[in-house]
């Protein structure tokens, strides 16, 4: 059955005006969002309601804007001074789990996949390194959950994403310098220290003067609310072209900027509050809904049991003890670091950066990280959506009884 595309996104506008009648009952289920749009994207594609060509170039579309948007706005969330000094859980979890999810994700994939190379292990555990707090939603909105949790999950699923970035970069770099034979065996070196450093370079630029700028226009009451957030999203835009005019990596420059504007304006600028909890929301969904409209079928379609095997040890396994090993010491239950290590869901980033690095690789090696990532991000959908709302509700419980316990000792 084939029906138009005018039809499909009729039927995609009222799902998302549906949804927005039921969301924040649904919040408190086990039906989250980006199993919702993942599900409608998975059902168009099966009505063959867009060609081939239309998927692809959507998906693209949807795909670069929603993660330059996500990076600068995640990014300018975040209080650095109160990162460094009020909750290390955060800063321990990305500065040691991170990387060591990617070392002990590399090691468990060579084992699952002992034909591929291992760079190429490496990239795809760089890819499933990163965390999105959309798929965990009912536990950072769960007011029973301590409010540390909360914050250390939020702060890590903001950031972990563009410190993720430059492995991703760095390996994709290295695999494609030694796959291709005609290429000097220091050209990746080059690449992935140019791509970095110019990446950082612009967006501390980018960052700082906007900020200044703003601050300026602000004090003289030259601008309004609305022209702001105007200016925020082309400032996140502008910060991604300019880097990748100068030779530089655009997501990385946009990660930069929204964290160097967000900490020089700090908390003036409403929109970008606003946008995250509003308009954001529906770059998330349109996401989401077009991983399942291009990518999902596909990928659904040829996993194998290696595949969905390393998958759920790398939920279940690499992450939670990269992130155990992070907490050592820290003045915390071994409960809450089993809680934190497992909501470390797989979403957008995990697919876009899939995506846009499989664009430079050769088709076999492109396949196969599409194949893993996507697959990861539903399974990890389903997962985590599922066990968030009654599992936050369940830790909340118990770390109020063990609060009243350690009072009444």
């Amino acid at each position: 059955m084939e029906i138009s595309s005018e039809l499909g996104i009729l039927m995609l506008l009222f799902c998302i005006s549906g949804y927005t009648m039921l969301a924040k009952r649904l919040s408190q289920t086990v039906i989250t969002a980006p199993i919702i749009f993942l599900s409608i994207g998975f059902i168009l594609a099966s009505l063959g309601i867009f060609t081939e060509i239309e998927t692809e170039e959507i998906i693209h579309l949807v795909a670069e804007i929603a993660l330059i948007v996500l990076l600068f706005l995640d990014a300018s969330q975040i209080n650095l001074k109160r990162l460094k000094y009020k909750n290390t859980w955060p800063l321990r979890m990305l500065l040691i789990g991170l990387p060591l999810c990617i070392v002990i994700g590399t090691l468990v994939g060579l084992l699952f996949f002992p034909e591929w190379p291992w760079l190429f292990v490496a990239l795809v555990a760089s890819v499933l390194a990163p965390t999105d707090a959309a798929l965990g939603e009912a536990v950072i909105q769960n007011k029973s959950v301590p409010v540390n949790t909360r914050q250390t999950l939020t702060v890590e699923s903001g950031l972990n994403d563009g410190l993720a970035l430059p492995f991703v970069l760095f390996f994709a770099s290295l695999f494609l310098t030694v796959s291709q034979e005609d290429t000097s065996t220091f050209y990746w070196l080059f690449f992935g220290a140019s791509q970095v450093t110019i990446g950082v370079v612009v967006g501390i630029t980018m960052g700082w003067m906007s900020g200044k700028l703003f601050l300026y226009a602000e004090s003289k009451e030259l601008t309004s609310n609305v022209y702001e957030g105007i200016g925020v999203l082309a400032l996140s835009g502008s910060s991604y072209l300019f880097a990748t005019v100068v030779g530089g990596n655009g997501f990385i420059s946009a990660f930069v900027a929204g964290l160097v504007f967000g900490n020089q304006v700090k908390g003036h600028c409403r929109f970008i509050y606003q946008f995250t909890e509003t308009e954001g929301q529906l770059l998330v969904w349109a996401a989401f809904t077009a991983i399942g409209l291009g990518l999902l079928p596909e990928a659904s379609h040829h996993i194998t049991w290696n595949i969905a095997l390393y998958i759920l040890v790398s939920l279940f396994f690499v992450r939670p003890l990269a992130i155990y090993l992070s907490l050592l010491g820290a003045k915390m239950p071994l409960v809450s670091k089993l809680f934190l290590g497992w909501f470390g869901p797989r979403g957008l980033a995990t697919a876009l950066f899939a995506l846009i690095v499989s664009k430079d690789m050769l088709s076999e090696y492109s396949h196969s990280l599409l194949v893993v990532a996507i697959n990861a991000v539903w399974i990890s959908a389903l997962l985590h959506g599922m066990s968030a709302a009654p599992l936050g509700r369940w830790y909340g419980t118990y770390m109020l009884k063990l609060k009243q316990r350690r009072r009444n000792n």
